[in-house]
């Protein structure tokens, strides 16, 4: 038998080195390594062996070590959905703005202008604003300014409005889109001056037919008797451009398109056609044998408007309609000798 010898001591193994690496920033393993099959949604480690091999352990992932893509994708900017077009409730409402506008509009810039000019000078003259307000308006040319700047005013505010507030509604051709385009075809502005020209000829007639002798008067005529020429110039220019414009979005723009989501193309045109005569009526005194020339112009203009896919050939007819109605009230207050 041998003697007792001490048995050999076990050699002791290095530490174990283990080091987390997420999926998503895993390298590959250095020469020699070996990995282990891993399922997606699990978490590595590393483990370092004496032998200088690497093996890969999986064990399930944490939900706070989810691996991230390497670049996020850059989301889109999130933007409004566009309005739906206006209803005809809607469209009367903006038409009904329009006007109310205009009248307080007129006053607040008439007590303006009574400021400037001195005439309202305290506050005691404020009450009796109505007295040197009527006064003012005899002065030459101040009822010409006032209603430059009224018009002026409340064009401006609702064209902006509108634009703001149906934005992708404004250039497109066909209803219910505002028709703010080129036409279809370019002779229909020359049509439209045609138009524009020849249908006060004809509701003229009309007019004078219906009115058995009575004369027909306008605002505008009466306006035009205490005007002088200085004013009538800058006057007549914004009849023709600005205040043709701002109708022609509010009747053959809003409230035609509004109308024919809901009837027939016949009676879309008709009832804004009707309802365009009808709101003119008071600047004619509410002479009722007034509707036929009103009534041709806006079934003109309306006829234009869907048949050029356009605004402008509408507010060509309507400027020139009234240039010739602005002539004639120049030759009817200073006739020629």
């Amino acid at each position: 038998m041998l003697p007792d010898q001490p048995l050999p001591q076990p050699r002791r193994a290095p530490p174990v080195t283990r080091q987390t690496v997420p999926i998503g920033r895993w390298r590959p393993p250095p020469p020699g390594g070996q990995v282990a099959g891993i399922e997606p949604g699990c978490r590595c480690e590393v483990i370092d062996l004496p032998s200088h091999h690497t093996h890969f352990v999986a064990e399930p992932m944490t939900a706070d070590i989810l691996p991230l893509p390497p670049t996020m994708p850059r989301l889109p900017p999130l933007q409004r959905a566009p309005l739906p077009a206006p209803g005809p409730w809607a469209a009367l409402g903006w038409i009904a703005l329009y006007f109310v506008m205009q009248a307080v509009g007129s006053g607040v810039i008439a007590l303006a202008l009574g400021v400037v000019t001195g005439e309202l000078h305290s506050w005691q003259g404020l009450l009796h604003s109505g007295r040197i307000i009527q006064a003012l308006m005899r002065q030459p040319g101040m009822q010409a300014l006032l209603v430059m700047l009224t018009l002026g005013l409340a064009a401006v505010l609702i064209l902006l409005l509108v634009r703001r507030r149906w934005a992708t509604l404004w250039s497109l051709a066909r209803p219910p889109g505002l028709g703010f385009n080129r036409p279809a075809q370019t002779w229909f502005l020359l049509l439209a001056v045609a138009v524009g020209l020849s249908a006060p000829m004809l509701g003229g007639w009309l007019t004078h037919l219906l009115a058995q002798g009575q004369t027909v008067t306008q605002d505008i005529q009466q306006l035009g008797a205490n005007t002088p020429l200085a004013w009538r110039i800058p006057l007549a220019m914004m009849v023709v451009s600005l205040g043709p414009l701002v109708e022609e979005l509010l009747f053959r723009g809003l409230l035609l398109s509004a109308l024919l989501q809901r009837w027939r193309t016949g009676v879309a045109v008709a009832l804004s056609s009707l309802i365009f005569a009808l709101v003119h009526l008071p600047g004619l005194q509410w002479q009722w044998f007034a509707l036929p020339d009103l009534l041709l112009l806006a079934l003109a203009l309306a006829w234009l408007r869907l048949r050029s896919a356009s605004i402008w050939p509408g507010v060509v007819a309507h400027g020139a309609n009234n240039l010739l109605a602005m002539a004639a009230w120049f030759v009817a207050v200073h006739p020629p000798h």
